[in-house]
């Protein structure tokens, strides 16, 4: 089963001036339904892929961190926006994102019983096991798929990426709770962290903690703590998670909270989903400065070979330097004539996709703006060898003539 899901404000909003043909249709992801047998039904999931590849399920050389999106039909829009921004931007590598809808949101995302909610247990432990066993095969099976993988809740969809990193840490990569309903069935989630943090080793994993202000006027993340009544005891008990984590340092959870005044428990989620992938990713965006750019001794080749390398390193994966970004550097530094600089960032893109005919085209206009006509003309033709490219014909039939 595959529909598409056409969400035109929220994907207008970040296509920005991009304009199209009357009566065109924007899709920023499509549907699918899949028989679970652990939880006896038919699930449904979005499922965006990054506009880089199509935006569709074309095959693709190129795989894709994953994020599980808890609470889909409210959270997908905003996390698809956001990562193809921050991708565009350089912040972030180009993202899927499964966006996991729920008939029964309060039975997926809850464990065991509430005294607010008589009656009505939490089946959560089923709903974990259909997604690693069940939903993240699927994915893998299908999709152009990276092993680096984030789990993004809100409400008591941040209870459920809570007691996963607790319980189930190897599962993610990075965890994101948005104002978590942590006070579900008398805290225990909070009580179980007391017990859990100090014996676990959490190094290659990062948490994300948002905060909304649920507090009365004059009341401050402070004082709220001595309170005892009901109102405050979502923030009370994230507060007591956040404590115990800062003072369990020796597990090398990489940890951030953030308090939002400004917010509440609904409008927390768009600051708060893209201040979470800000800092997962805090290590991304590479940092060249026109100083370096001017040095005719700098070494950008190697800045990007160690960045690239610490990217890989951080995400458990290969990631190459970005190609049209070492293209564009390599054709920059030509203009500037500073042609070793140039030549040394068009041979790192042929090292790197050696398959990919523009990297020999530029490494072909190299040699012609240095005068060597036969490396050029070496270069256009191989080239041409991996893709009809006409501009790159007709540089090599200029330069065949002049050669007679």
């Amino acid at each position: 089963m595959q529909k598409n899901i056409l969400f035109f404000f929220c994907f207008l909003s970040f296509i920005g001036c991009t304009e199209a043909q009357d009566n065109s249709i924007f899709t920023i992801g499509f549907e699918k339904s899949i028989l679970s047998k652990i939880l006896s039904e038919q699930r449904k999931v979005w499922i965006h892929i990054p506009n880089s590849n199509g935006g569709n399920e074309n095959s693709s050389k190129e795989r894709y961190p994953v994020i599980y999106l808890l609470d889909g039909d409210a959270n997908f829009n905003s996390v698809v926006s956001i990562t193809e921004f921050m991708s565009e931007a350089g912040l972030c590598p180009p993202m899927m994102v499964v966006g996991i809808l729920h008939p029964a949101r309060m039975f997926d995302l809850t464990i065991g019983a509430d005294k607010d909610f008589p009656g009505r247990v939490g089946k959560g432990e089923k709903f974990i096991s259909y997604i690693e066993n069940e939903l993240m095969p699927y994915i893998e099976s299908n999709y152009p798929t990276a092993a680096y993988k984030i789990f993004i809740g809100h409400s008591v969809g941040g209870l459920t990426v809570v007691n996963t990193l607790l319980h189930q840490p190897n599962l993610f990569d990075a965890y994101v709770s948005l104002d978590g309903a942590l006070w579900w069935n008398d805290q225990k989630i909070v009580k179980e962290a007391k017990v859990i943090l100090p014996t676990e080793n959490y190094v290659r994993k990062t948490l994300f903690i948002a905060l909304a202000n649920r507090m009365e006027k004059g009341i401050d993340t402070l004082a709220v703590q001595k309170d005892t009544t009901e109102s405050t005891v979502l923030i009370r008990s994230n507060l007591e998670l956040i404590k115990d984590v800062i003072n369990n340092k020796k597990n090398q959870l990489r940890f951030k909270h953030k308090y939002y005044e400004e917010d509440d428990h609904s409008s927390i989620r768009l600051v708060g989903e893209y201040d979470a992938l800000r800092f997962i990713f805090d290590y991304y965006k590479l940092k060249i400065y026109n100083s370096e750019l001017e040095d005719a001794n700098f070494k950008l080749d190697s800045l990007l070979v160690t960045h690239y390398n610490n990217v890989s390193d951080q995400l458990g994966y290969l990631v190459k330097p970005n190609e049209s970004q070492v293209n564009n550097l390599g054709y920059r530094m030509l203009r500037q004539k500073q042609f070793d600089k140039a030549e040394a960032l068009f041979k790192l893109n042929i090292t790197s996709y050696p398959q990919t005919a523009n990297c020999y085209d530029g490494l072909g206009d190299l040699y012609l703006a240095k005068g060597d006509k036969l490396k050029a003309i070496e270069s256009f033709k191989k080239t041409l060898s991996l893709k009809e490219i006409p501009e790159t014909k007709e540089k090599l039939l200029q330069l065949v003539k002049a050669m007679k």
